[in-house]
């Protein structure tokens, strides 16, 4: 299975992190405030320079207010490099 980081599906990832948290009209910092951390961590996240585990998806999808499943089907429907 090759890498994840830099993959179709790892850039798409970071869209809609970015999206989800522009449309519910959050700036990066708000967005790591509520996750505890500095607003480098979400950055990085959406900027595709940092991986992003499942757990942190769910607390990011919390911390955006939406839902991680619609995260994961639009994944779902991005096919594979």
């Amino acid at each position: 299975m090759p890498r994840s980081l830099r993959s179709r599906r790892h850039r798409r990832l970071a869209e809609l992190i970015a999206a989800s948290r522009e449309a519910a009209g959050l700036k990066q910092a708000e967005v790591a405030e509520r996750l505890g951390r500095h607003q480098p961590f979400v950055s990085g996240i959406e900027s595709g320079q940092r991986r992003v585990d499942l757990v942190e998806l769910i607390d990011l999808a919390e911390a955006i207010g939406c839902d991680p499943h619609a995260l994961l089907a639009e994944l779902l429907a991005t096919p594979r490099d």
